[in-house]
């Protein structure tokens, strides 16, 4: 899957597109190496961390947690990137199932 529940929380790889027109959650793909991640599209440009921010006030209002739960733990400058979330690991990934219409395991 992609997001892996902590005891502290929730880990979810994402695949970023900066300037995307609008900010979104859209739905989960595959790779072509064959890992899930979440597709997310954000409006801001990929410069000074703008898209990097914008992912991460997304998936805080997405899943409704505060902002401050949220922080990036790889990827900064990539595309695919990984954000730990702060918080009720099962109930964190119970929210994301149904915001990208899968079920978690």
């Amino acid at each position: 899957m992609a997001w892996s529940i902590r005891p502290d929380g929730l880990d979810i790889r994402v695949r970023v597109t900066p300037r995307g027109g609008r900010d979104a959650i859209d739905g989960l793909e595959v790779l072509s190496d064959g890992r899930p991640v979440v597709k997310v599209r954000v409006r801001a440009v990929p410069e000074d961390g703008a898209a990097n921010e914008g992912v991460r006030r997304l998936l805080a209002k997405a899943l409704k947690v505060p902002a401050s739960a949220v922080s990036l733990a790889a990827g900064a400058t990539a595309r695919l990137k990984t954000f730990s979330i702060a918080g009720e690991g099962e109930a964190l990934a119970a929210a994301l199932a149904e915001l990208t219409g899968r079920t978690h395991s």
